[in-house]
């Protein structure tokens, strides 16, 4: 007999898409989060609230849903909030020095 083992994702939203000001700072993010089994039709996050959830313990990674398969994702890097000296910076995989938002990876809408 085969038996199925499914676990569950490490990370609670995937982000697919990022709106820059034109500063160069996140406005908002186009996001699918985690409900139990199942993920969310897509949702948009605002810089603060985003943030405020990384730092609050939940994971982010940028990604993409695979076409047809609801609860399928292509992942990338995960999305970790940087203290600098003018505040703080929202950015993806190991990057340690940006001055501004930086979503490598994350296409523009």
């Amino acid at each position: 007999m085969l038996r199925r083992i499914f676990t569950r994702p490490k990370f609670e939203g995937v982000v697919e898409a990022v709106r820059y000001t034109p500063e160069g700072y996140v406005k908002w993010v186009r996001a699918y989060e985690r409900r139990g089994p199942t993920w969310s039709d897509h949702l948009l996050i605002d810089r603060h609230a985003l943030i405020e959830r990384i730092k609050s313990g939940e994971r982010f990674v940028s990604g993409e849903r695979k076409e047809y398969l609801a609860s399928e994702f292509e992942v990338g890097h995960p999305i970790r909030v940087l203290q600098t000296e003018g505040g703080e910076v929202l950015v993806t995989g190991e990057t340690q020095d940006a001055m501004k938002d930086t979503l490598s990876g994350v296409p523009v809408i």
